[in-house]
């Protein structure tokens, strides 16, 4: 099925998802205005969101069934199968998070149903991103995103804290989407458009000029603070310690994975003829996997841990940048599917340790949990293994096709740099499973009160399948994942004309 973007009809079929994920928004809001004072108010919203999110995924496999595509240029949103998968991403990582956020908004009494609106809407804006063909439909995307996001990190009002957190991540996430908005400003300015495609046919035809590189870097810095790379990652253990444990998972998943298909869209498709990009997304990613993977190191905090790990994991993934072409592409997916998996899972056991934000929790306070609850004790020991890249793990494949990615196009020695800061994050993740298996409880009653309930469990179970099926079954995921990486070619002057009145 081929979509005219000229006729509104077909435009609005090529954004459904989005709409059918904007009207349960809206009929969401509603309900939370009229009723938001109990528990059952909140399980209620929960209910919603979760019809919500299944809704916007069957639109979204519909579009992929029907293999829905632009017919000539992609002027604002784009049609390929890399937005439909990256779109089954977030809107698995927001249904696992919404499972995980029933038991504990009601543990902590955080009784705010507009909780779940707000991750609808972050879950929109990042459902934008990825279908964003221009800058600045990718703007308005990133601020819907970040705006529920902030409100999101600073939930629990009783906690400083979490107001810690919310600030800080207005703050630097305000700071950061200046950076973006001035780039975007001075690639306009150079070519004249703010459409992905017209831009890499300007450059390809005219080349590039001090404006346009200035712009580019820019936009790259302002993704840097959103991905959390080092050095623009100081945002990123605090926002991440002090926000409730299931909004730390979705921002350490949905977040990251919407500002890294945004990045790939941009850079494949409107810079692909700028080589200036790749040497400085090189040295991004290898200084984000050794200062993420050292600053972990020195944790004893499991929520920080994860935070620095998050950071590491974003240096990974900007390797697959660095190869970039289809293969790179598609080992983002795979990775991103892996990661989600096994982030959530991390942050979902967590949660059921800890009270008032899991802040205080050490990794030695998981000493002795493969006693008193074997089947959290597995689920998290599957996801430290997962995250650390250990075989038979989705995480092991994950790294493995960024190793492949990153070979394929010689570079090398960031693969190699990628091997050996693997090899230092078991310093950290294998701790905590010694913690669990290898020493006794502190006191007899350590594990009494850790439990979560039936749809976390259901949850953290698929998790835990998703990552042992992933990892030793991972075929049907590469090939979806290669098909979707080719859908994002870069643009040559033989296939796309310039718009009248655009300079030569």
């Amino acid at each position: 099925m081929t979509l005219d973007l000229s006729v509104y009809s077909e435009l609005l079929l090529a954004l459904l998802p989005e709409l059918v994920l904007t009207g349960w928004s809206l009929v969401l809001l509603i309900f939370v205005a009229w009723r938001h004072k109990t528990e059952r108010d909140l399980r209620i919203a929960g209910w919603l969101t979760l019809a919500g999110l299944a809704s916007a995924a069957v639109a979204v496999y519909w579009l992929w069934w029907n293999q829905t595509g632009i017919e000539g240029l992609a002027t604002m949103v784009a049609a390929d199968d890399f937005r439909w998968v990256a779109d089954w991403v977030f809107i698995g990582a927001a249904a696992l998070t919404v499972l995980i956020s029933f038991f504990y908004l009601e543990r902590e009494r955080l009784l705010v149903p507009e909780y779940y609106v707000l991750l609808l809407f972050a879950t929109l804006g990042a459902m934008i991103m990825a279908a964003g063909a221009d800058l600045m439909v990718v703007f308005l995307g990133l601020e819907l995103l970040s705006v529920a996001v902030y409100v999101l990190a600073g939930l629990d009002r009783r906690r400083a804290r979490s107001a810690e957190a919310a600030l800080k991540y207005f703050l630097l996430g305000a700071f950061a989407s200046g950076f973006l908005l001035y780039g975007i400003a001075l690639v306009y300015g150079a070519t004249a458009t703010t459409n992905f495609t017209l831009i890499g046919t300007q450059v390809s035809i005219s080349g590039t000029s001090p404006m346009l590189l200035i712009g580019l870097a820019l936009l790259i810095v302002g993704f840097g603070f959103k991905v959390a790379a080092v050095p623009f990652h100081m945002w990123a253990p605090d926002v991440y310690d002090g926000a409730p444990t299931p909004v730390t998972a979705f921002m350490a998943t949905t977040v990251k994975a919407a500002a890294f298909a945004a990045l790939f869209r941009l850079l494949i498709t409107a810079f692909s003829s700028v080589p200036a990009w790749h040497d400085i997304v090189w040295w991004l990613a290898a200084v984000t996997m050794v200062g993420g993977n050292l600053f972990a190191l020195g944790q004893r905090s499991l929520k920080r841990m994860l935070a620095y790990s998050s950071v590491a994991h974003a240096g990974y993934l900007l390797v697959a940048v660095t190869a970039g072409g289809s293969e790179g592409t598609g080992a983002f997916l795979v990775y991103a599917v892996a990661y989600t998996l096994m982030s959530l899972g991390a942050f979902a056991v967590l949660s059921a340790k800890g009270r008032s934000g899991e802040s205080e929790v050490l990794i030695d306070d998981f000493a002795g949990l493969g006693t008193k609850r074997p089947w959290l004790a597995f689920a998290m020991a599957v996801c430290m293994l997962s995250l650390l890249g250990f075989p038979g793990t989705a995480g092991f494949i994950g790294k493995w096709y960024i190793l492949i990615a990153a070979t394929n196009a010689d570079q090398n020695l960031l693969a190699t740099i990628l091997v050996l800061t693997s090899v230092i994050s078991a310093g950290y993740y294998l701790p905590v499973i010694m913690a669990m298996y290898m020493k006794p409880e502190p006191i007899e009653a350590a594990h009494v009160d850790v439990v979560l309930d039936r749809w976390a469990r259901l949850a953290v179970t698929a998790v835990v399948v998703g990552l042992l099926l992933f990892g030793v079954w991972p075929n049907r995921l590469f090939q979806l994942a290669r098909t979707a990486g080719a859908s994002i070619q870069p643009i040559t002057t033989t296939t796309t004309a310039l718009p009248p009145g655009a300079s030569q």
